[in-house]
């Protein structure tokens, strides 16, 4: 953490000092044929990455506009610090829309005009959303979308006599049923109910829980862009925390490990049989057809919690962001035109496979169900027209993210801590950053 603070430091130092957004002699020449560097965060040699690839070349193809893509995994952030303080960034980087915020506090990103992009009337309002700054300045076009739900094991709920759950007393009988009554009947005790990428790296303990958060009525922050008050500690909240610990500390039904699993841990946890419920992304489902069988599994929204009053599921994608000192600033926005088109959209969303690195369209040309023809994708897409909760509109959604992630694991970690007094604690910390970042009621 120290050396990312150190880096942020010197890209703040960068941007002071001119060097990142180039002004008067220091600008780079416009060259319209430039190669554009393309940046994702994707696990190198994945079929992700090779979609992401064949949307660049199609993009060539179409353009002439030459363009390289960069698959990137592991620490995505801090190599693209490292790049803006040596004054090296990509032309393009395609990543989370909670990196809004981040990417225009560094400087490194430069805003897009929507009245003059081609086809934005075609992308979804809430994408643009998605892809607007505090400042409600839009920082990245819209890309990609998508929601999150329960994948069960359809076959250990069967064996163990189970109904599909239609609350959380519900899903907490079914997680002690698959932790204790061997439900893959090996006749060992093997088996558990929640797999949890449960890690502070990121604030993916925060990331994941939001959806439960939501689900029952609680919230991180409440108000509006530019007067927020914390909300993590309200009543609401605090049952969902509650909530999140019992399954730790009082049921033992989370898989062993998942307090420092990043996804790319929890994942093989669901597909080789260690636990039997994952709330996760529609973006894994062609892995786990493939790798688990599809008969074995079912799609369901989590269900609304004992105070909350819907279903809710975390909204977030990722935008195309157009980098700051890029020496073909025209190629830029061609890309990202390209991309968020109907043939664009097609190829990213890459059919049923798991290369897909379009999960639900931001283009509303485009039918999901013309595509892919899977009632599942379907539900997905419903939970994001219906149900979906976004980040709130801070300047710097990441230091929120961040010391929720170590405060909710902390709690799972240590089951002596009492939840209540932790989270007026976290309301604090909160309280102390929105006033900093000027966004405090």
């Amino acid at each position: 953490m120290a050396g990312r603070r150190a880096l942020a430091v010197a890209v703040a130092a960068v941007v002071a000092a001119g060097g990142l957004v180039a002004c008067g002699s220091d600008k780079p020449k416009a060259d319209a044929r430039a190669e554009l560097q393309i940046w994702v965060r994707k696990p190198p040699g994945s079929n992700t990455e090779k979609t992401d690839v064949q949307l660049a070349a199609k993009f060539t193809a179409e353009t002439g506009i030459p363009a390289k893509v960069t698959a990137l995994f592991d620490d995505f952030e801090t190599k693209l610090q490292q790049a803006a303080a040596q004054k090296h960034l990509p032309d393009i980087v395609i990543n989370d829309t909670d990196q809004v915020g981040t990417l225009v506090k560094q400087g490194i990103v430069t805003p897009v005009d929507k009245s003059t992009f081609t086809g934005a009337a075609d992308l979804t309002a809430s994408s643009w959303q998605a892809a607007t700054a505090s400042d409600g300045k839009i920082y990245g076009v819209p890309f990609s979308q998508q929601s999150y739900a329960l994948l069960i094991r359809k076959d250990w709920r069967t064996r163990v006599g189970l109904p599909e759950p239609q609350s959380w007393a519900d899903l907490d009988a079914l997680a002690k049923a698959f932790t204790t009554k061997d439900p893959d009947g090996d006749g060992k005790a093997d088996t558990y109910g929640y797999v949890i990428p449960g890690s502070t790296k990121r604030g993916y303990m925060s990331w994941y829980f939001s959806t439960w958060l939501w689900s029952n009525g609680g919230d991180f922050l409440s108000g509006k862009p530019g007067a927020y008050t914390p909300a993590i500690n309200s009543p609401q909240s605090v049952a969902a925390v509650d909530e999140l610990k019992k399954q730790f500390c009082t049921d033992k039904t989370v898989v062993p490990g998942s307090i420092t699993a990043q996804t790319t841990d929890a994942h093989p946890l669901f597909e080789s049989g260690k636990g039997g419920i994952y709330l996760t992304g529609p973006y894994n489902m062609a892995r786990f057809d493939k790798n688990l069988g599809k008969d074995k599994y079912e799609v369901v929204a989590l269900p609304a919690g004992p105070q909350g009053t819907s279903p809710a599921t975390l909204g977030e994608g990722e935008n195309v962001y157009l980098m700051a000192g890029s020496k073909n600033p025209a190629g830029q926005l061609k890309f990202a035109e390209f991309a968020t088109s109907v043939e664009g959209q097609t190829i990213g969303m890459a059919g049923t496979t798991d290369g897909n690195v379009v999960r639900s369209p931001v283009n509303s040309k485009v039918n999901t169900d013309d595509v892919r023809h899977d009632p599942r994708w379907t539900l997905y897409g419903q939970l994001l027209q219906q149900h979906a909760h976004y980040a709130p509109a801070v300047p710097d959604w990441a230091p929120f993210r961040q010391d929720s992630a170590d405060t909710l694991n902390a709690i799972a970690s240590n089951c002596s801590l009492d939840v209540k007094s932790q989270l007026d604690k976290l309301a604090g910390t909160f309280n102390d950053e929105l006033s900093k970042q000027g966004a405090k009621a």
